[in-house]
């Protein structure tokens, strides 16, 4: 037989051998327990909503999801330790804006890159912010509140869960847009600002809506707008910035799904559908109404260019408002 047959045949050989993992992935995986990792602590919203997660994808590919918390840095330890794990699928990250766009825009060396050391998997949720003041505030509207703080400049203070968080971000926009200065006052977490809310150290900040809809509701807090252009079905009496006059302003940290770079395209397609239809269920649209939580059904490549444009965002941010790397997690 000739060589060049001979090559041929083994040629053909070795790719059958190569192909065939991928080939039948879908259908083999999982083939053990699934880490499903939360970017935040116990009761934030990538934790929410991954335990919602973890038993819809349990039920549906047949193996264990098991949540496991890595809070710190917004989202940076996490990620780090997500794209240094293998590309079988068994170790996911629910990463959001913070740590996928936010923290990498303000420091470039983060030891990462969102679109080369992560294979995007599907978009899960959208989670806004609401603007509220403390009770002592005396101003009842947005429009109220911009013109006492353009009558102090600097004096009033601002809450956010950590230098470049999506509630820091959100202000400094708000801030350019409205023309007012504030003093910005980072805490460790969503929790700790509410809590700064209630103590009154500090006077306003933008809260995910789970912390404060029951405070808006008993009046210890007033909510002036919401982030996002439509008005939200867990806070309907609260207007947009955008129907305030500020035109446009649009800011929501999207929750998504990813694993490290390099997850075979049939692993990818298995994990999505089953996190489609766990979006469906009725429990969990319900639970994450309640929550003020978007659920989104965007695939890889709508969610990959969410991705790049979230990125360039804030980056033309961070670099237009002039913010710090020096103080990046």
């Amino acid at each position: 037989m000739p060589v060049t047959r001979l090559s041929t045949i083994g040629l053909l050989v070795l790719l059958s051998l190569l192909l065939s993992p991928l080939a039948h992935a879908d259908d083999t995986y999982p083939s053990r327990p699934v880490r499903l990792i939360a970017t935040a602590g116990p009761g934030g919203n990538p934790d929410v909503l991954a335990r919602l997660l973890a038993q819809k994808l349990s039920d549906s590919l047949g193996k264990p999801f098991v949540v496991e918390n890595v809070p710190g840095a917004g989202g940076v330890v996490a990620a780090k330790m997500v794209a240094a794990t293998q590309p079988d699928g068994h170790v996911l990250m629910l990463g959001d804006s913070g740590g996928l766009a936010i923290n990498v825009a303000l420091n470039p060396d983060v030891g990462y890159s969102p679109l080369k050391d992560f294979t995007p998997i599907t978009a899960l949720a959208t989670v806004p912010t609401v603007l509220v003041v403390t009770a002592s505030v005396p101003a009842q509207t947005l429009d109220e509140f911009v013109k006492l703080a353009k009558s102090q400049p600097g004096k009033l203070s601002y809450g956010s869960a950590g230098y470049g968080s999506i509630h820091h971000l959100t202000m400094a926009l708000f801030e350019e847009r409205a023309g007012i200065d504030l003093l910005h006052v980072p805490y460790r977490g969503g929790t700790a600002l509410v809590n700064g809310l209630l103590t009154g150290e500090i006077q306003a900040g933008w809260s995910g809506f789970p912390n404060v809809i029951a405070l808006i509701e008993t009046g210890k807090l007033k909510a002036l707008c919401v982030s996002i252009l439509k008005r939200s079905p867990s806070l309907p009496k609260v207007p947009t910035c955008d129907e305030l006059g500020y035109k446009g302003f649009d800011i929501a940290t999207m929750i998504g799904l990813q694993a490290s770079a390099g997850l075979p395209a049939p692993i990818v397609a298995r994990i999505q559908a089953a996190a489609a239809k766990a979006l469906r269920e009725p429990d969990v649209t319900e639970r994450m109404l309640a929550l003020g939580i978007d659920l989104q059904e965007n695939g890889t490549a709508q969610y990959r260019t969410f991705m790049q444009d979230d990125l360039v965002r804030y980056s033309e941010a961070v670099k237009r408002l002039k913010l710090s790397p020096a103080k990046a997690p």
